[in-house]
């Protein structure tokens, strides 16, 4: 984690709380099984593997894992009785986490959709990006869930954000909402989007953050591009969470920085009685590791907010829209 202070920061703040009980779904492939003993071993996670009993040892043995310790919930290999299976852990108070192993997000989520994990608060893929040299972590939203958000869905897209960002101990985030200018134009709609939101962040409809846009990268980025461009704004140069137009840009943003930056990211889906730690299936141990950490602050913001009587604690907001995941 040397080369990654950002995440290195994250992990440490985490083991300050007892581990978080996950319930991992299909954990039958060695890199997703590994994440979760990795995070076990950590002593970030407490995991119930739920999964065919044979899979999950023939990724064991693949992997080197030691699993003799850990629970397994046997169920059949279909990935939508397993995900069922780790719902109703969820439900039941078993489990305060989901975990996705070797299955698809579609597959995961709609067991999610169709269950009392749902919340008046759309969920969204939020992503912690740690680049080396840069010099603070970066927040990307949506690069998993929402295929083209509309500005309401934006709204909760953003605030996932913020929550998140709170809780990794970023007390005021400062939100970029990205296009490609920094103009409002009718013809580029998520100008329109960004403009639309920050009036409505104006009016207090995001809580806890600056919002600023429309925004091209380099101006939520650089404070010199900024000011050669003459756009003055307290985000501007200074973005803590970036929010992408629609799920293939902010696809693409991650990936970029993953594979040319030699960056590593941790992610989660907030919007849910319960995060989910959602991992690629190319995702690093690491990477499971780190978003493990990012599940376990959340869970224990959310508990203190809770405690504190803190109003919009939307774990606590049962049923509500919700939005069909991407495949």
């Amino acid at each position: 984690m040397q080369r990654y202070p950002h995440l290195a920061k994250i992990l440490e703040a985490a083991r300050n709380f007892p581990p978080l009980t996950v319930a991992v779904v299909l954990p039958v492939e060695k890199t997703a099984l590994a994440g979760a003993v990795e995070a076990a071993r950590s002593g970030l996670v407490r995991p119930i593997l739920v999964g065919p009993r044979a899979g999950i040892a023939s990724a064991a043995r693949d992997g080197d894992s030691d699993i003799s310790e850990l629970e397994i919930v046997e169920c059949p290999a279909e990935p939508r009785a397993a995900a069922q299976s780790a719902v109703e852990l969820c439900l039941a108070g078993r489990a305060e986490a989901l975990m996705k192993g070797a299955l698809h997000t579609d597959e995961l989520m709609r067991a999610v959709l169709a269950s009392g994990l749902r919340t008046l608060r759309r969920m969204s893929h939020v992503l912690v990006i740690d680049i080396p040299g840069f010099p603070r972590p970066l927040i990307v939203s949506d690069a998993a869930i929402n295929l083209a958000p509309d500005v309401e869905a934006k709204l909760h897209i953003v605030q996932n954000a913020v929550d998140l960002a709170q809780a990794i101990g970023i007390g005021v985030p400062r939100v970029a909402l990205l296009s490609a200018v920094e103009t409002v134009n009718p013809k580029v709609p998520s100008t329109v989007d960004a403009a639309r939101l920050k009036q409505i962040a104006l009016r207090g409809g995001v809580s806890g953050a600056i919002v600023d846009g429309p925004f091209a990268l380099d101006i939520a980025l650089s404070e010199e591009a900024a000011s050669i461009k003459g756009v003055q704004s307290q985000v501007a140069g200074r973005a803590d969470v970036l929010i992408a137009p629609g799920l293939e840009s902010g696809n693409f943003l991650y990936k970029m920085a993953v594979y040319t930056a030699h960056a590593e990211a941790a992610g989660i889906v907030l919007g849910a009685r319960v995060p989910i730690i959602l991992t690629s299936r190319a995702s690093s141990v690491t990477s499971r590791i780190a978003s493990s950490a990012l599940a376990l602050l959340y869970t224990r913001r959310v508990s203190q907010a809770r405690r504190a009587g803190e109003p919009a604690v939307h774990a606590d907001q049962v049923g509500g829209p919700a939005v069909q995941p991407a495949h």
